[in-house]
C-alpha cells in the first residue's frame, strides 16, 4: 500500500512539473501569438497607408504620364529608341569620367565660393579707388585724351607717321633739351616779360629809343644770346654752315 501512494506522489509531482512546462509553453504561445497580431495590425496600418498614398499619387502620376506623352509627341519625329539605349550605353561607359568631372565641379563652386568671398571686399575697394578717380577728373582727362588720339590719327597718315618714327630719338632728345630747368626759366621769365611789358609798351617808340635801350648790359646779352640762336637756324644737321 505504501509503495502504491509513493508511486503515485511521484507520478503525480511528474505531471505537475509536465503541467507547469506546458503551461510556460502556452504562455510563450501566447506571447507569440501577441507579436504576431501586433505585427499583423502594423502591417495592415502600413498597407492602408501605402494605399492612401496611392490613392493620393495616382492623380498626380496620370497628369505627369500625360504630360511625358504629350512632350515626348512633340519629339517624335527625332528620337529613337536605339538613341536612347546608345545614350545609356555612352552613360555606362564613361561613368569614371562623369565621376572625376563631378568631383571637378565640386571643386569649382568651391573655389568659386572662396573668389566671391575675396571678391566682396576688393569689389568694395575698387569701386571706391574708381570713385576717387572720378571726383579727381581722371575719367574727364581719359576721354579728353581718347578725343586728342582721335584727332592725331585722322590728321596723320601713315608716312608721317612712319616719319615720326624715324625721328623719335632727335624728337625726344629735343623734348629733353627743352625741359631742362635753366630752359624752362628762361621760357617762363620770357613769357612773363611778354605779358608784363604787352600794356607798358609806347605804340609810338621811337629808333633812338631802342638804341639807348642797347647801353643796358641785359638788353646786350640778350641779343648777344639770341643772334647765337639764329646763327644755329643756319647750320645743316652735321654742324656745318649752309653756304646759303
Amino acid at each position: 500500500m505504501t509503495n502504491t501512494l509513493s508511486v503515485n506522489a511521484d507520478d503525480l509531482a511528474l505531471l505537475l512539473r509536465k503541467v507547469d512546462a506546458q503551461t510556460d509553453e502556452v504562455r510563450a504561445l501566447s506571447a507569440t501569438v501577441k507579436e504576431l497580431s501586433a505585427r499583423v495590425e502594423a502591417q495592415r496600418e502600413s498597407t492602408a497607408a501605402i494605399s492612401e498614398l496611392v490613392q493620393d499619387v495616382t492623380p498626380v502620376a496620370n497628369q505627369a504620364f500625360k504630360t511625358v506623352v504629350r512632350e515626348l509627341d512633340e519629339v517624335d519625329d527625332g528620337f529613337a529608341s536605339e538613341d536612347l539605349v546608345f545614350l545609356v550605353k555612352q552613360l555606362l561607359a564613361n561613368t569614371r569620367r562623369f565621376s572625376t568631372l563631378v568631383v571637378q565641379l565640386e571643386a569649382a563652386l568651391d573655389l568659386l565660393n572662396e573668389v566671391q568671398t575675396l571678391s566682396k571686399p576688393v569689389f568694395t575697394t575698387a569701386v571706391n579707388a574708381f570713385d576717387q578717380l572720378e571726383h579727381k577728373g581722371y575719367f574727364v582727362f581719359a576721354q579728353e585724351g581718347v578725343r586728342i588720339a582721335d584727332r592725331v590719327v585722322t590728321e596723320f597718315n601713315e608716312d608721317d607717321v612712319r616719319a615720326l618714327g624715324d625721328n623719335v630719338v632727335t624728337i625726344l632728345r629735343t623734348v629733353k633739351n627743352m625741359t631742362q630747368p635753366d630752359i624752362m626759366a628762361l621760357a617762363n621769365r620770357a613769357a612773363d616779360s611778354l605779358h608784363e611789358t604787352e600794356a607798358a609798351v609806347d605804340p609810338n617808340v621811337s629808333v633812338w629809343s631802342l638804341l639807348r635801350d642797347m647801353n643796358d648790359p641785359k638788353v646786350r646779352q640778350g641779343l648777344a644770346r639770341l643772334m647765337r640762336v639764329l646763327r644755329t637756324f643756319s647750320e645743316q644737321p652735321g654742324g656745318q654752315a649752309s653756304s646759303n
